[in-house]
C-alpha cells in the first residue's frame, strides 16, 4: 500500500510518501521560502572565472548564481541516440543577458547553481529545447518498452526543435498521451521565449510549481494507491486536475478528523526519528549519521547484536541490514553530495561484494540518481547522490543557540507544528473552555508574527479561548498546555489571546 499524505497550511506544506505504513520520503516547503530548482530566469553575467571555466550570474537572488561550463540538467547515462559534447568555453562576457535554469538550490554560503541547457518537465516526459537527443529513464528496463518509446521519440523530434527525455511514468502511456504532453510543453517553451525578449534582467520567466504539484506529478502512477489531504477546500481545487491523469479512480481522500493529521496516521513520531543522529536497526545494531561541510559520513556499529555464529558472519549480516537502511535514510532525509559509509570490516571479498550489491538493489527505489563505488578492504564505501534541493535537516533544524552551533534544536516552525498537534489532541480529548499555552519567547514571537494557527482558531477552535504566555526560562523546544473548564482564570500579565 503506497499513499501520499499532503498536510497543507497557508504558511507551509508538508508532503509524506508512505509505503506499507512506513515513511519513505518527506518534503516541506515554506510559503516565504519556495523552492527555485527548475525555475528559468533572464540572468545577467556579472563576471567570469576563466581558471574554473565558470561565471557568476545575477538572477535576482541575494547571492549571484554559479554557471559552470558544461553544466546540464539531464543525466548523460540516459542518452541513447547520440553523444552529447561537453562545452570547452562559456562563450559569454560580463554584461551579457542569458536564459538559465536553476539546477541546485542555494546551500549555506554558496549561491544557486544554474545551467543554460534549459528543460521543461511534464509528468510523462521532459522537453529539452536546445538539444535534439532522445533519452529514456534508466528505470524502464523492459527492452520492448524502451524500443517502443525510442521509436515514438525519434519520430517526434523530427518535427520539432529540440529533444525529449521519457520519464518513468511514460512506460504505460499511449502515443496520443505523449503527443499531447509534448505539444503542451512546447507551448510553454514558446511563451518563455516570448517573455524573455521583453523581460528586464534578473527576472523569473518560469517555475515548476509548488511542492504539491511536483510531488503529485512525479509520483502519481500505478503504484500509488491514494492521495490523502488534510484540507477539503484545497483538495477540491486539485481534484479535477489530479483525476484527469490518475491511473486509478477515487484516489483522492480527505481527512476531516479533529486529531492532528500526521499524528492520526502515525507519521509524527517517524518524522521526529528521521532527524535523529542515531538510527537503530532491527537487530540492535545502529548507524551514526553526521553531516559536514564537504560530505556526509555514516558509521555502522554492531551495537547489541552479537550474532549466533562466528564474527565474520555476524559482521556480514549487520552490514547487509545496514546497507538497506542506509539506502532508505538517504532517500528519507534527502542526503546529497559525497557520502562515505564506514561498514564494519569484513575479511572475505565475496561478503564485501554482496553488501555493495545489496546497497545497489535498495537504491533502485530512490528517484534521485546515486552512484556507488566499490568498497575498500577497510570497509569504506563511497557514494555520490545528486543534490538539488535542500536536505531535510536544514529545513526542520537550525543551529542550536545554546551551544553556539555545535548541535541543533528544532526550528520555531517545527515546534509550532508540534504545538498544533498537541493542542488538537488535547482539545479533542478534554473539550476544555480555556487553554493556557506556555512557550519560549522566540516561539511566541514567531507564532504571532506569521499568524500561525489562525486558521484553526477560526474553525475547529472557534469557541475556545487559548492564551499564550512567553516564558524566558523555557528551552526553545519545551512548551506546556494547561486546560480549564471555566472562563474565570487568573492569567499572567503577559498572556496574549491566540486570535
Amino acid at each position: 500500500m503506497k499513499k501520499l499524505f499532503i498536510d497543507y497550511h497557508p504558511r507551509r506544506t508538508q508532503v509524506a510518501l508512505v509505503e506499507d505504513g512506513e515513511l519513505v520520503e518527506f518534503q516541506l516547503e515554506k510559503q516565504d521560502v519556495p523552492s527555485i530548482v527548475g525555475s528559468i530566469y533572464k540572468g545577467k553575467v556579472v563576471n567570469l572565472i576563466k581558471g574554473m571555466k565558470a561565471a557568476f550570474v545575477n538572477i535576482g537572488l541575494e547571492r549571484n548564481a554559479f554557471l559552470y561550463c558544461g553544466e546540464s540538467t539531464y543525466d548523460k547515462s540516459s542518452i541513447i541516440n547520440k553523444e552529447v559534447q561537453e562545452c570547452t568555453d562559456l562563450k559569454v562576457s560580463p554584461g551579457d543577458d542569458i536564459m538559465c535554469q536553476v539546477i541546485k538550490e542555494e546551500f549555506g554560503t554558496k549561491g544557486a547553481r544554474i545551467s543554460t541547457n534549459v528543460s521543461i518537465p511534464g509528468r510523462l516526459l521532459v522537453y529539452v529545447p536546445n538539444n535534439d537527443y532522445v533519452g529514456i529513464s534508466r528505470k524502464i528496463e523492459e527492452e520492448d518498452v524502451r524500443e517502443r518509446l525510442e521509436k515514438w521519440a525519434t519520430n517526434a523530434i523530427k518535427n520539432i526543435d529540440g529533444g525529449v527525455i521519457l520519464r518513468t511514468a511514460s512506460k504505460n502511456a499511449t502515443d496520443e498521451q505523449l503527443n499531447n504532453e509534448l505539444e503542451k510543453l512546447i507551448g510553454e517553451w514558446k511563451q518563455i521565449n516570448k517573455d524573455y525578449k521583453t523581460a528586464p534582467e534578473a527576472t523569473k520567466l518560469y517555475e515548476e510549481g509548488s511542492l504539491i504539484y511536483r510531488m503529485v506529478r512525479d509520483l502519481i502512477d500505478n503504484d500509488l494507491d491514494a492521495i490523502v489531504f488534510n484540507d477539503e477546500i484545497f483538495a477540491s481545487t486539485l481534484r479535477d486536475r489530479i483525476e484527469r491523469v490518475a491511473p486509478k479512480p477515487n484516489m483522492i481522500e480527505v481527512y476531516s478528523g479533529q486529531e492532528d493529521f500526521f499524528s492520526y496516521y502515525g507519521l509524527s513520531n517517524q518524522i521526529d526519528k528521521m532527524l535523529k543522529r542515531k538510527v537503530v536497526l532491527k537487530n540492535g545494531a545502529y548507524l551514526i549519521i553526521d553531516r559536514t561541510e564537504a560530505l556526509i559520513t555514516i558509521d555502522v556499529n554492531t551495537g547489541k547484536f552479537t550474532g549466533e555464529n562466528d564474527l565474520e558472519q555476524t559482521v556480514f549480516e549487520t552490514n547487509k541490514l545496514a546497507a538497506v537502511e542506509i539506502a532508505k535514510q538517504l532517500r528519507l532525509r534527502n542526503l546529497g553530495g559525497i557520502i562515505i559509509v564506514d561498514f564494519i570490516d569484513m575479511v572475505m571479498q565475496e561478503h564485501r561484494d554482496e553488501v555493495v550489491e545489496v546497497m545497489k538493489k535498495a537504491l533502485k527505489k530512490d528517484r534521485v540518481k546515486t552512484t556507488v563505488v566499490s568498497m575498500t578492504s577497510l570497509g569504506l564505501l563511497e557514494l555520490t547522490r545528486k543534490k538539488t534541493r535542500s536536505m531535510i535537516d536544514t529545513v526542520l533544524l537550525k543551529p542550536c543557540p545554546y551551544c553556539n552551533g555545535s548541535g541543533y534544536v528544532f526550528s520555531e516552525e517545527h515546534i509550532i507544528s508540534k504545538i498544533s498537534a498537541s493542542l488538537k489532541n488535547t482539545i479533542n480529548d478534554t473539550d476544555p473552555q480555556l487553554v493556557l499555552l506556555t512557550v519560549n519567547p522566540e516561539v511566541f514571537t514567531r507564532l504571532f508574527t506569521l499568524r500561525y494557527l489562525e486558521k484553526e482558531c477560526a474553525t475547529i477552535w472557534k469557541n475556545k479561548r487559548i492564551y499564550v504566555v512567553p516564558k524566558s526560562e523555557n528551552h526553545i523546544e519545551h512548551f506546556s498546555i494547561k486546560t480549564f473548564n471555566t472562563m474565570v482564570v487568573d492569567l499572567p500579565d503577559n498572556a496574549k489571546l491566540l486570535y
